[in-house]
Order: structure tokens, then sequence, then C-alpha cells
């Protein structure tokens, strides 16, 4: 049902974008050169859009991320958090093997087949803490981008928050590609993939509850910086898929080169999200499966 009506959301937004697409661009030469920039010709909109977003996060899901943070300890709250993220290594590698990055997928499904195991169903991250590669986050508005399609203009979608019609594509999608999801619904169990889906918002929720409250803080424009944050982080995510690519294409397989880092292992923060890694720091996933003596 959540991602039914996460499809639902996505899809009336890009309808609505296409039905208002010849919205009248300032005539004043300066004045329209910068709305052209912003690529945000829906603006009145999603400012309305995002004052109903913030009113609900205000009143609802912060006290709700708040209440969660203190009343569970940390040790709970990174199990559910790790348990969360080893749900999703399929759908990561996935998306890897689409952006053309087969090193980052092959970390991806190390760690889902290690913490699945030695990991107690993934509660714990055994590969990160044995010095393997830590997780990353990609997506199929990312492979959207990496293949080139344009992002549209900006959209604040109801519910769930910034987003463009490239992006906004890519929310229909992920209703259908979670490999985990298909097959937890194909045994009947859809149930849980619905309360997967409301965890997974209260972890995120409450990841985010410090640097929210921050930018609240600090901010003359909250929806302006908000915009900008989320084109900043998308746009490093596609940048650090490329970098993947080329950095599987400068190893010659003939050299019996070993293989390097995945493309990017991005911490759960807007700044951080898809920004790439140092190769002389992190292991592939081959090379924790055979560690060295």
């Amino acid at each position: 049902m959540a991602r039914r009506f996460a499809c639902l959301i996505a899809a009336s937004a890009m309808a609505m974008t296409m039905l208002t697409g010849c919205a009248t661009l300032p005539e004043d030469p300066e004045e329209r050169a910068e709305a052209e920039a912003l690529n945000d010709p829906l603006e009145p909109t999603n400012r309305a859009l995002f004052q109903f977003n913030m009113y609900l996060d205000e009143n609802l899901m912060e006290p709700v991320a708040e209440g969660y943070r203190d009343t569970f300890p940390d040790w709970f709250r990174e199990a559910i958090h790790n348990f969360l993220v080893n749900l999703q290594e399929p759908y990561v590698a996935g998306n890897d093997l689409l952006q053309g990055n087969p090193r980052a997928a092959a970390d991806a499904l190390g760690r889902f087949m290690i913490n699945s195991t030695f990991g107690m169903l993934g509660f714990r991250d055994a590969v990160a803490e044995s010095g393997g590669p830590k997780p990353h986050k990609t997506d199929i508005g990312t492979t959207f981008g990496v293949w080139g399609l344009d992002e549209g203009p900006y959209l604040m979608l109801p519910f769930f928050g910034p987003s463009s019609l490239r992006d906004g594509a890519g929310r229909v999608a992920d209703a259908f590609a979670s490999p985990t999801g298909s097959v937890m619904a194909s045994q009947g169990l859809g149930v849980f993939n619905t309360v997967q889906t409301g965890v997974d918002i209260l972890d995120t929720r409450t990841q985010y509850l410090d640097p929210i409250k921050e930018l609240r803080r600090t901010s003359l424009d909250e929806y302006a910086a908000i915009r900008s944050l989320y084109r900043q982080t998308r746009e490093a995510a596609i940048a650090a898929s490329r970098r993947g690519q080329q950095a599987h294409a400068a190893v010659p397989a003939a050299e019996g080169a070993k293989p390097g880092p995945a493309a990017a292992t991005p911490e759960p923060s807007a700044a951080a999200d898809g920004a790439g890694t140092d190769p002389n720091v992190r292991p592939s996933a081959v090379e924790f499966v055979q560690p060295k003596p």
C-alpha cells in the first residue's frame, strides 16, 4: 500500500508538471535568466506544498523521531538502521550495474551476503566493522541521470519532499524495483514491505534531526536552501557514479589488476550523499572475502 501511494504521489506530480510546463516566464531579461537558472517554474505551488510538508514534519515526524531517539538506546537504533540498509543492498547493486559500475555492485552484493549471515540478518554491519566497504546509496533517479536524462523542473512532492521530474519518474519505478520487496510480496508478506517503509521513514528522519534543526536555524529561506542542497546532492551522486565508470574502465583486466573500491560510499548526510571516496582507503568486496594475511 505504501509503495502504491508513493507511486500515485509521484505520478500526480509529474502530471501536474506536464500540465503546467508552459508556465509564463518573466519578461524582464534578468528575471527571466534567473528563473531559467532556478528551473523551478512551479515555485508558488512548490512553496505551498513545502509549507504543508513542514507543518506535518514539525507536528508529527519530528516529535516522533525525537521520541524514538530519546527512548531507544544507540545500539538498538544502529541495529535497525543496519538491517534496513542491508535490505536495500540488492537494489543498490542492480542500479550500480545499470550505471556501469560492476565493482560497486560487487561491493553491495558482497555486503548483503556477508551481513545477512555473519551480520545476523544485517543487524550488524560485519563487513564495515572488519574493514570492508561501507554502504553506498544510489537509486533509479541517479541511474537516469547517469544515462543522460535531464532532471527537468524542480518539484516539491507532498509527503515525500524535494524531487524533480526525472527523480519523480524514478520514484514510480522504485515502487516496483526492490528485489527484497518483490520476494516478500510473492510470499504473501506484503505487510512486511509496509512496515519496512514506515520504519525506514522513521530511521531517516531520526538521522536528519540535528541537520534539519541547524538548517532551520541558519537559513533565511528554508525552501531555497533545501532546493539548493537537494540539487547539489543529486549532482554529486551522478558525478560519483560516472567517476566509478571511469575508474573501472581505467583498470586493464588483462594485467590482472586487483579490483578497486566502488565509486561512492556516502554517509547518511545531505552533504556527503554520493560524494565519492579516496581510492586508497577502502578495499573492495572481493578483497574482504579473501583478505590478505
